[in-house]
């Protein structure tokens, strides 16, 4: 299923030492899906066309369009799965800013965003909850384990929210999209985010921060690296900001009174 429905075969000569070996290459679909909010197309996203309804969902409340899952109306996926369609009580000022100014991100497929002003910065999260180190590597083991698509392919991030004993867990070829769709799937499911961890595969840059933020998240995780900006953000934010997390190690960064040492 996987195999037919998000990737495709492609022959390839495959240079191993002195040897040329001709043979099929299992790659990844990229596909184009368009977000259509009260009947207007807003953004078009390249990604792994799959929880295109999550997708749109973290999305806009990553960037303050959405405020409630509460607000929401109706959301529609069209046959072909490449357009989504969501009706709702929106904030008019932040959809604004969508078409005022934008940011190109350093996403690894190019992200967008617009809302870096305002109140997400004025944002600031105080959950108390904390969590032992061993609880932090346990979680990073169990993450390390890879998907089908990542085993097939190579080309795909990874995001899993744990929140009160439930996980959440999207992927995508953009670090970006997969937060989003994480983000939307456990909003959408009522999750409390204020007790929430979000461990992702790829590198945490400031908008990966503020994503975080937006949904209350207090716990973020990355296998990679972070950058100055996103530590930046996580201080001011209040978020507690992990990197380099694998094989049983990791970097604290910022806030570091919820991990009990």
């Amino acid at each position: 299923m996987l195999l037919n429905k998000f990737t495709i075969q492609v022959p390839i000569a495959k240079i191993n030492n002195d040897d040329i070996i001709i043979k099929n290459d299992i790659i990844i679909k990229e596909e184009r899906v368009s977000f259509y909010l009260n009947g207007n197309k807003i953004i078009s996203t390249m990604c792994l066309p799959n929880e295109q309804d999550f997708h749109i969902v973290g999305f806009l409340m990553n960037e303050g369009v959405l405020e409630s899952i509460d607000d929401i109306n109706s959301i529609k996926i069209s046959k072909d799965g490449l357009s989504v369609y969501l009706n709702a009580k929106i904030n008019e000022d932040n959809i604004s800013n969508l078409y005022y100014e934008k940011t190109l991100t350093s996403g690894c497929c190019v992200g967008v965003s617009a809302n870096f002003e305002g109140k997400i910065v004025e944002k600031f999260i105080s959950s108390k909850i904390s969590f032992s180190i061993d609880k932090i590597k346990s979680i990073i083991e169990e993450f390390d384990y890879n998907s089908k698509l990542f085993n097939l392919t190579g080309c795909v991030h990874k995001v899993a929210i744990i929140c009160d004993n439930k996980k959440f867990i999207s992927e995508d070829i953009g670090r970006h999209n997969a937060v989003d769709k994480a983000i939307g799937k456990a909003r959408l499911k009522k999750a409390n985010l204020n007790n929430a961890i979000l461990i992702v595969s790829g590198r945490l840059s400031m908008e990966m921060v503020i994503k975080c933020a937006m949904s209350d998240i207090p716990v973020v995780i990355s296998r990679a690296a972070t950058t100055a900006l996103g530590v930046k953000s996580a201080q001011k934010l209040g978020i507690t900001l992990i990197g380099f997390a694998r094989n049983g190690n990791f970097n604290i960064y910022t806030h570091k009174s919820r991990i009990l040492t």
